[in-house]
């Protein structure tokens, strides 16, 4: 006798037997019992359902609440891009070493009668070779701004509050400059005393990542240089405080803080109040 379940929820049982050389088979379907009161899975399954989406349900209206104070904070406080045109914010190195290639190339070219032009090979090759040589020096004595982040609280003071020094250290930092070892070299050479009693060593210097304009929660418009340091410590910063106010001052405060990843930033606030109008 062989037992195969069938595809209707039963069983069917195959009996075989010899007669006369025939086979006969008897199929009979046996429907399978179900015990009384078997409702005790399906009433689990349904309570489990039940409690998943209410779960469902609360995670994502704490989603929901926790996004709404991030929206009205980067509402009060916009970010402002910096689109404005500038000749300073040109790299001189790229254009000379470009233009100076494109007329070396050219000018090669036409000589050998290569390209047309031929009558204009010796000027270009005559003003091509020095400019490409003085792009490739300029691109290897630049120095790259700095990112800048201004929020447009901040833009609105800057021209009233900010100090004519905080403004032309902006300034300098957000452009290209030349033969700089790094942003406020000179500044920095003067606060730290590299190689001097009292002072760090050269290599050990903090070097300007970026700067931020932001507004004080009193009201007061603030430069923050943003420095890596591996090889420093926040008491550095702090013992050269009154140094740092002195230098980048007057009419200005200073404090120092640590951030993330090394990072120390060096807040220079202005003392300067903004006008209320009537």
């Amino acid at each position: 006798m062989a037992v195969a379940n069938s595809p209707g929820n039963g069983i069917l049982i195959c009996s075989s037997g010899l007669a006369a050389g025939d086979r006969r088979y008897l199929l009979r379907q046996v429907k399978p019992r179900a015990p009384p009161h078997y409702s005790g899975p399906t009433r689990f399954l349904k309570h489990s359902v039940q409690k998943r989406d209410n779960l469902r349900h609360v995670f994502i209206a704490d989603a929901v609440d926790s996004t709404q104070p991030s929206s009205s904070i980067s509402s009060d406080k916009a970010i402002i891009s910096d689109d404005e045109f500038s000749l300073a914010k040109v790299s001189f190195g790229v254009i000379g070493l470009g233009v100076g290639s494109t007329l070396l190339s050219y000018g090669f070219g036409a000589y050998f009668n290569i390209l047309p032009g031929s009558e204009w090979s010796a000027i270009m090759l005559t003003y091509g070779f020095p400019l490409a040589i003085i792009g490739m020096a300029l691109k290897y004595a630049e120095l790259k701004p700095v990112p800048c982040i201004t929020y447009s609280d901040a833009q609105i003071l800057r021209e009233t509050c900010a100090t004519p020094i905080l403004k032309q250290v902006r300034n300098d930092v957000i452009r290209f400059r030349y033969g700089d070892e790094q942003h406020l070299d000179e500044a920095l050479k003067r606060i730290f005393q590299y190689g001097q009693g009292g002072g760090i060593p050269r290599r050990n210097a903090p070097i300007l990542q970026m700067i931020r304009e932001e507004v004080t929660q009193d009201g007061k418009y603030c430069l923050v240089l943003v420095f890596d340091a591996k090889a420093l410590q926040l008491s550095d910063f702090e013992k050269r405080r009154e140094k740092i106010a002195s230098f980048f001052g007057p009419g200005i405060t200073a404090e120092v803080g640590k951030g993330e990843n090394d990072l120390y930033e060096v807040r220079l606030i202005s003392n300067t109040l903004p006008q209320s109008t009537v």
